[in-house]
């Protein structure tokens, strides 16, 4: 009985260890992902000001040049 209950101490500690280092992974990407939305919210708004003045081509439109 010993011998069992040992087992399912350690398989517990190892998978707590797991989800311990997932939860960290987790919230690095969570941390990672609302960095990245906020640069690219800040792109938008650069995009957006400079297409108002004409000065920057989006999309498929062709360059001015043409």
């Amino acid at each position: 009985m010993q011998d069992r209950s040992t087992q399912f101490e350690e398989a517990l500690a190892h998978l707590q260890a797991e989800v311990d280092d997932l939860s960290q992974l987790v919230r690095e990407q969570h941390e990672e992902l609302t960095r990245l939305r906020r640069q690219v919210a800040l792109l938008l708004e650069r995009a957006a000001a400079q297409d108002a003045d004409g000065s920057v081509v989006l999309g498929d439109q062709k360059p001015p040049h043409y």
